[in-house]
Formats: C-alpha cells, sequence, structure tokens
C-alpha cells in the first residue's frame, strides 16, 4: 500500500506527496473578487503539499455570492493570480484552480441579482454578505436557455485559470452549490431534461465536466462531490442512486482526479448519520480518487490509503493553521490549532501568521 509521503500523478499534474490542500474559503479577495498581494505568501507557505486546490473561486459576477471571494472572469483577476501561482511555483508546489457557483448559496446584495438554481428553492438560515448575515432569498430557477451561458462561465473561467499559471482545475459539484442543487432530489424539483430521473439530474455535471476538460485536458480536470448526507440544505433521499451514474461518467470523461468530502456522525464541520459512498465509488471509479473532512491525524489518513479506498487525502483546517503540514505529520510534531474567529476575516491575522516549525525554532 503507498504512503501518504509518497508521490502520485492525479492525472496530468505529478504530486510530491499525497496530502492535498484541500479548498477552504477565506475572504481575503478584493470586493471586485481581484486577488490581494497577501494571498501569493498563504499559498507559498503551504506549497509543500502534495497539491494545492485554491479556495472555491467564481466563474462569473452573478456566480459568486460569497463576499470577498475570489473570482476568474475578468482580466484583473487573472493578472492578480498570476504571481500568486508564480510564488506557489517558486516554492516547488502545485495548485489548481477551483472553479465555484454558489447557486442559492449567495444572496442578492452579493450577486446584484436574484440567486438562480436549479428550482425555486431556499436555503434555511442566512447567507454571508458585505454587510454582514441576511436571510437567504428564493432562488429563480435557471431556463433552459440560460444554461448554455453557465457552461459557457465554467469555460471561461478555465481558461483564464490557465492564462493565470494554475496547473489544472477543480470543479466544484459538492456542498450543495448551483451543480449539487441539480445534483440532489430535495433541491430540483425539474420537469425537462435536467431533473427528475438520476440520468438527467447528473446532467449539467457531465456536460460542464466534459466543457472545461475540452478546455484544460481531461488530466488537468478534477471534480469535487459530496455524496452523503445533507450539505446547507441540499440532500437526497437514494444518494447511490444518483452519485454512481455521476462518478462512472466522470470517470468516462477521462477526469484527472476525484475527491469526495464525507462527513461522520462526529463531523466537526458538518455531520451525518448517512454512510459514505466511497467503498462504492471506489469500484465504480478507475482514477485517483481523494477523501476529505476530519482526517486530522496521520494514522486516520493513512488508513484510508492502506484500506484501498482512498489515494490521497485532502486536508482543510489542519492545513490552514499549519502551512508546513506534511513535515509536521512526518515527523509527529504538534499541530497549531486554527482559531474560527479569523478564518473569513480581511486582514492578515490567522491567515499568513501561523508558524512553521522553522519560524517557531527561531
Amino acid at each position: 500500500m503507498p504512503n501518504l509521503f509518497d508521490p502520485i500523478d492525479l492525472g496530468a499534474i505529478h504530486a510530491a506527496n499525497r496530502l492535498l490542500m484541500a479548498p477552504l474559503t477565506r475572504g481575503r479577495a478584493g470586493r471586485d473578487g481581484v486577488p490581494v498581494a497577501m494571498m501569493a505568501d498563504y499559498y507559498a507557505q503551504r506549497a509543500s503539499a502534495g497539491l494545492i486546490i485554491s479556495e472555491a473561486t467564481g466563474i462569473s459576477r452573478t456566480g459568486l455570492g460569497w463576499p470577498y471571494a475570489p473570482g476568474l472572469w475578468s482580466d484583473a483577476q487573472v493578472e492578480a493570480w498570476t504571481p500568486v501561482t508564480a510564488a506557489v511555483h517558486q516554492a516547488g508546489g502545485r495548485i489548481v484552480a477551483q472553479l465555484w457557483h454558489t447557486g442559492r448559496q449567495g444572496h442578492s446584495s452579493v450577486y446584484g441579482a436574484q440567486p438562480v438554481s436549479s428550482s425555486a428553492t431556499r436555503t434555511e438560515g442566512q447567507a454571508h454578505t458585505f454587510d454582514g448575515k441576511q436571510d437567504f432569498e428564493v432562488a429563480r430557477p435557471l431556463t433552459l436557455e440560460e444554461i448554455p451561458g453557465i457552461i459557457e462561465d465554467y469555460a471561461t473561467a478555465t481558461r483564464n485559470a490557465l492564462a493565470a499559471g494554475f496547473d489544472g482545475v477543480q470543479i466544484h459539484a459538492a456542498n450543495g452549490y448551483l451543480i449539487d442543487q441539480f445534483l440532489r432530489d430535495n433541491a430540483n424539483f425539474r420537469d425537462d431534461r435536467y431533473g427528475g430521473s438520476p440520468e438527467n439530474r447528473i446532467r449539467l455535471l457531465r456536460e460542464v465536466t466534459e466543457r472545461v476538460a475540452a478546455v484544460a485536458g481531461e488530466g488537468r480536470t478534477s471534480v469535487r462531490l459530496s455524496p452523503n448526507g445533507d450539505s446547507q440544505g441540499v440532500d437526497d433521499s437514494d444518494p447511490a442512486a444518483v452519485f454512481l451514474p455521476a462518478v462512472k461518467a466522470l470517470d468516462a470523461i477521462g477526469i484527472g482526479f476525484l475527491e469526495l468530502r464525507e462527513p461522520g456522525p462526529d463531523g466537526t464541520f458538518g455531520r451525518t448519520d448517512v454512510p459514505p459512498l466511497s467503498p462504492q465509488i471506489r469500484e465504480a471509479f478507475s482514477r485517483p480518487l481523494v477523501l476529505n473532512s476530519d482526517y486530522d491525524t496521520r494514522e486516520a489518513a493513512q488508513a484510508k490509503l492502506d484500506e484501498g479506498v482512498a489515494d490521497a487525502i485532502s486536508f482543510g483546517r489542519t492545513f490552514l493553521a499549519n502551512p508546513d503540514l506534511p513535515e509536521r505529520l512526518r515527523t509527529g510534531a504538534p499541530l497549531n490549532e486554527s482559531d474560527p474567529k479569523t478564518w473569513y476575516s480581511r486582514g492578515p491575522e490567522g491567515y499568513i501568521d501561523y508558524p512553521s516549525l522553522e519560524t517557531a525554532e527561531a
């Protein structure tokens, strides 16, 4: 069985180890979605990851519902991302851009328009906005005529990611955002070719992935799914019936790797009693499979590799607080704890000031 510290080819991307940095929304970009200079420091500090998956990054102004998150739809954003990817590469790392359409998980004060989704549904609770928390709004269903434009937004963002120096892209199809809202039956009530049967509900995911892969190449395209349990109010009555066909479709396209976010009953950032689908997905997907959620120790992560369920593990909040996480896990060094109060704050605190082993000893 492979070791966490063994190299792996994730499609066309060679990773020096199997500890990936999971996508982490941090809210440090400008109001216009343009990255700021300290983002280069943040990502370069974490370049010892086998692969960095960037924070979720908007594919369009009308698809980005999170305040101060970055985008990849404008020339200014491409220009500002370029020194970020260069800093990662200079530090010996690899980085892909996670492409994001938030769907109903945003607010009109951020989008500049009513949120869109698969159907006219509303998330319970409140959205993050530039003016603090506000109640989620009822989304407007996308029309058949609008969907090709959404798909093309993914293609444009992919071209921009490559122009900015990213090594590839990941399609965010998880966590209750737009594509997930099409996949799962408690959010998708359409009666056209994008709704109803599992085959129809996976159509948007398949079409987006085909289009992105045509731009980036299959080996530089990856996907994130969250198949088990509720995720920001999005859920499915029979996850295997929709996600196993979805995974088979992704395997047929030939994507470089698949990442699964699978919280458990004791999850620390979302929890569910719905059993993980990763064992079945492992049988259906022939390429590298990456697991995510609460693998905060070397032993827990290595166990999944030993079982043959995963080829690599992505670490989120643990990487947030430990820029040199691979070295800490390799040597058994203690881990820094992340501070939730600074996860989405605006400044360097809790962002680029977590100590590495090297700086702690200085």
